[in-house]
């Protein structure tokens, strides 16, 4: 990224200092931009799901772009907390798992603590109004800042001139008329604007939260009708294929050599692995049963995905991530058979 931002030189004691909600991506980059040009001292809190994890992707959107606008940046994790608010949101979800209002409650809760422990006077996001249906109505923003207990405290700098006039521009912290009047999901408004900037390369959008993607929240269901909620499993939730044996055991083929390292970190120590003996193959992971019948289907998917997926049988060891448990021969699963067993 380039930006044609040139720092302040003034000392950062005689500057306002504001917490940016920060995802990265061009509008959160915008809104910062306009208030690094009207002298705000700016950190950017950026937000996590407690079982989302970007280590080995290319690099995360918003530890790629704070660096280049020249601002700190504090990323905060879900917790525990999180989790029990997703199983039941009070404002309830989206089209898929999506608790967008009660999600963005959460978030300002936790930016508001932080701006409190560091002595800044506001927070600030890139949202634009009507920009998403469940969250973005101006209704549903005001309801979302009371219930956060940040009424009067949170700017919108993108869209802050269609909205009521915040604490921050009636004290004269910030100039209002330098805010913009950005209303809709068209995004030729903040394209043009990031020209006039300078900034020549930003993140594409996203394909969204998780939570809204119907496969994901297919497996979410599944995992808390099964009372899988810890971090670990709902991490899992993202690798792999996933099946649900009548048993009521869970299993979890790698796709990939990435998923399988993946699933190895994220096994449980009780947990099963299963893999091909000298033959290239998912790793499978069994969670909570050592039924012998569930051993002998998670070996027969682990085949049927593998390079000996044509052989009358293959051999494949099992092991929990300490020792090895056994050897056996099976032979691939029929397709009818795995598909009836896919969680979808």
């Amino acid at each position: 990224m380039r930006f044609s931002y040139k720092k302040n030189k003034k000392s950062a004691r005689d500057r306002i200092k504001a917490v940016s909600l920060f995802s990265g991506g061009l509008d959160s980059i915008l809104s910062v931009e306009l208030l690094l040009r009207q002298k705000i001292e700016v950190i950017a809190f950026h937000f996590v799901l407690p079982f989302y994890d970007f280590k080995g992707e290319k690099e995360n959107n918003a530890e790629a772009t704070a660096p280049e606008l020249g601002i700190a940046l504090e990323i905060f994790r879900g917790g525990r907390d999180y989790i029990e608010m997703l199983k039941n949101p009070k404002h309830g979800y989206g089209k898929n798992m999506n608790p967008c209002i009660d999600c963005k409650i959460f978030m300002l809760k936790k930016a508001k603590l932080f701006m409190e422990k560091i002595g800044a006077s506001f927070l600030f996001s890139g949202e634009v109004l009507g920009q998403r249906p469940m969250s973005q109505r101006k209704n549903i923003m005001e309801l979302i800042e009371k219930k956060a207990g940040v009424e009067g405290l949170l700017v919108r700098p993108l869209s802050a001139r269609l909205l009521e006039p915040t604490i921050p521009e009636c004290k004269g912290w910030i100039d209002r008329d330098k805010l913009l009047d950005i209303q809709g999901r068209g995004r030729k408004s903040q394209i043009e604007l990031a020209r006039e900037f300078g900034i020549k390369d930003y993140p594409s959008p996203a394909g969204g939260c998780c939570l809204t993607d119907p496969q994901f929240s297919t497996r979410l269901k599944d995992a808390f009708t099964h009372n899988e909620d810890t971090i670990p499993e709902l991490s899992l939730l993202q690798v792999g294929r996933h099946f649900r044996l009548k048993s009521g055991a869970k299993l979890i083929a790698g796709r990939n050599e990435k998923e399988n390292q993946r699933i190895e970190i994220l096994a449980g120590d009780n947990d099963l692995l299963i893999e091909g003996v000298d033959f290239a193959s998912p790793l499978v992971l069994l969670k909570k049963s050592k039924n012998p019948e569930d051993i002998k289907i998670a070996s027969s998917i682990c085949v049927r995905y593998s390079k000996k997926k044509e052989a009358k049988k293959a051999k494949v060891i099992v092991r929990t991530k300490t020792e090895k448990i056994s050897e056996k021969e099976v032979a691939p699963m029929g397709r009818e058979t795995v598909e009836s067993l896919l969680i979808r």
